[in-house]
Parts: structure tokens; sequence; C-alpha cells
């Protein structure tokens, strides 16, 4: 199995940060953000990771490598100057990702999530991680029914980890879907993940679970430096009994 993970934004609400760092880099409990995702996914047993990237994207190569010291092969896709977008960048990313099922995963978030928990295969088009919803997100995005469906309709409502699980169809059809949206017709195609995403759900064909966990959205300067507080707290030792 392969995964992809989204490094390629702006990160323009944590500047000054961002203004010399891309957000998946920023340091957290002592290692760069997406270094965690690294670590899970060769612990689920992915062997080929896709970074895309745009903002600083030099930097990446220069402080990851090509991932030998997680047993990881890493490939690169450079979006240009400008970020396509979750979807424009998973589209981007496919001839690298290949006809796999793969693991997408935002490179701004941090959870204690098991990726080993995801099935080898989703069940329609994709199978998403949701989480109870923070404080900034209190509506939330989707709801999870009994039976495993995913729709974007329902009194409880969860909100997207930035986990899942992807099936390498799970893109047919997006023009037919995005329409004439603002970049859609670009070359590259920048355009968001989200309207695919309700449309499969429409059909009953994306699954979810409900994680009940840590999870982080790093979205603010100040939710970076609470996880590195409680990151650091949790790797430090015991005090010492007499």
């Amino acid at each position: 199995m392969k995964a992809l993970i989204f490094a390629a934004g702006l990160g323009e609400r944590m500047r000054p940060l961002t203004d010399v760092t891309p957000k998946p880099l920023l340091l957290a409990g002592g290692k760069p953000l997406i270094e965690w995702h690294l670590e899970k996914l060769a612990a689920r047993g992915v062997r080929d990771v896709v970074i895309n990237t745009s903002w600083l994207a030099e930097q990446f190569p220069v402080t990851l490598g090509m991932g030998q010291r997680w047993g990881l092969r890493i490939f690169y896709s450079y979006e240009g100057p400008a970020p396509l977008e979750t979807g424009g960048g998973m589209l981007h990313a496919l001839g690298l990702l290949q006809d796999d099922n793969f693991i997408a995963v935002n490179g701004d978030i941090w959870s204690d999530y098991d990726f080993g928990r995801l099935p080898e295969a989703p069940t329609g088009d994709a199978h998403l991680v949701l989480v109870d919803n923070p404080v900034h997100h209190p509506r939330g995005d989707f709801a999870l029914r009994e039976d495993g469906k995913v729709c974007n309709e329902g009194m409880t409502r969860l909100t997207f980890s930035g986990i899942g699980l992807y099936s390498p169809q799970f893109l047919e059809g997006w023009r037919e879907v995005i329409g004439d949206a603002p970049g859609a017709d670009g070359d590259p195609a920048r355009f968001k993940l989200a309207p695919l995403l309700v449309a499969a759900m429409q059909c009953g064909r994306i699954s979810g679970e409900h994680h009940t966990g840590r999870w982080t959205d790093v979205g603010t300067p100040q939710r970076l430096q609470e996880l590195d507080r409680q990151l650091v707290a949790r790797e430090r030792p015991p005090p010492a009994t007499l």
C-alpha cells in the first residue's frame, strides 16, 4: 500500500512561522509534524510515500531525504508555486500512486490514530476517519451512520480528521462533479476534495469510523505550541521516587 501526505499548503494562518518553514516541517515534540506520519505509515507496512509540495518545496528533501531512515521510499510531487488544493493535489500525484489503494493524510495534523486500523481496501470509494468536533469547528463536517456509511446530512456531525483510505478510482469523473469551478480548467487542475467526497456519499460509497483518541488540527501557532507542550510532557520521564 502507498500513501500520500498533503504538504503543499501555504500555511498562511501560521505566519510568521511559515514564512521560513513549511507547516508540515514545524516541530512538535522535538520532530517535524510530518515525521510523526512517516513513522506511523512505516509501522502500518507502507513502503512508498508521495509528498505533494509547493511552498518552500526545497526544504522537504533536505529535511526528510528519500525516506531511508524510516524504511520508506519518498517521492515528491511538486505542484509549482501555487498549491493545487487537496483534489488537484491528489490528481496530480496519481501517477506516482499508480493503481493501488492509498492512505492520504493532511501534513498539518497530529493524532494518536493507528494507521493499522485502516482496512486493506475501502468498501466503496473511500474510508474516512472522523473525530469529535474541536472547539474551533463545532458544527463538524459529516455524519456517521450506524451501518458505517458517511453522509453529508445528519443531526450528529463529526469532523473529518484529514486521514482516509482511497480507491484509485475515487477521482474518476471528477470533472463532472467539479464542473467549471475556478482552477478546474488549469493545467494542472486546481480543485478541492470535499465536493467529490459529498458526491460519493450521496451514492453510498464512503465508509468511515469514529476515532475517539487524540487529534489536533495544527492551524494556529497557539495550537502548535500547545501540542508541543503536551508531546514534550508525554516523553518526559516521570520523576524519580525515593
